[in-house]
């Protein structure tokens, strides 16, 4: 084999091996479980505590159970006491074992569903699964949310039964 198709050879096996490096692609191995559960636990305090997690751009959509959407950290922070919070006696968030991370760059996204266990204003008891959905952006050191969206399964009565078969 003549020197230059070994160079050849070699270049080519070079730039496999950095491409990934060069065009931004490659991710290193990226495992937000930690920010979930931190996420979990600074609402179990209330909105001041969870307000470092979040970035505080004014567009920024979040979801939450109830209203339909908040628009920015401002307007997130200030609704989410009375349209939620203030329900609540007390409140334990468990993040199950189900917290999954993919990441493309200085994004990632977490999805994992939470158990919520407390009790409402009154005393009843209450107790429901969550699903999380949470995008994340890498700002400087920090991964910031910067949308997600808390859900509960449907309370919608399953169809009737068909007599078909």
């Amino acid at each position: 084999m003549s020197q230059a198709r070994v160079a050849l050879l070699v270049i080519s096996a070079t730039l496999v091996a950095i491409a990934p490096a060069i065009t931004g692609r490659a991710a290193a191995a990226i495992d937000l479980k930690p920010m979930v559960v931190k996420y979990w636990a600074a609402w179990e305090k209330g909105p001041d505590a969870a307000a470092p997690l979040y970035a505080k751009d004014p567009r920024l959509v979040f979801y939450d159970l109830e209203p339909l959407k908040y628009v920015g950290w401002s307007e997130y922070k200030a609704g989410v006491v009375p349209n939620i919070l203030a329900k609540f006696n007390s409140m334990k968030f468990t993040v199950n074992d189900d917290v999954q991370t993919t990441a493309h760059g200085n994004i990632a996204w977490t999805t994992a569903t939470v158990r919520g266990d407390g009790a409402l204003k009154g005393g009843t008891q209450v107790h429901v699964t969550m699903r999380h959905t949470v995008i994340w952006e890498q700002r400087g050191k920090d991964w910031l949310i910067v949308h997600e969206h808390v859900s509960v399964p449907s309370a919608l009565p399953a169809p009737p039964a068909s007599n078909q078969k």
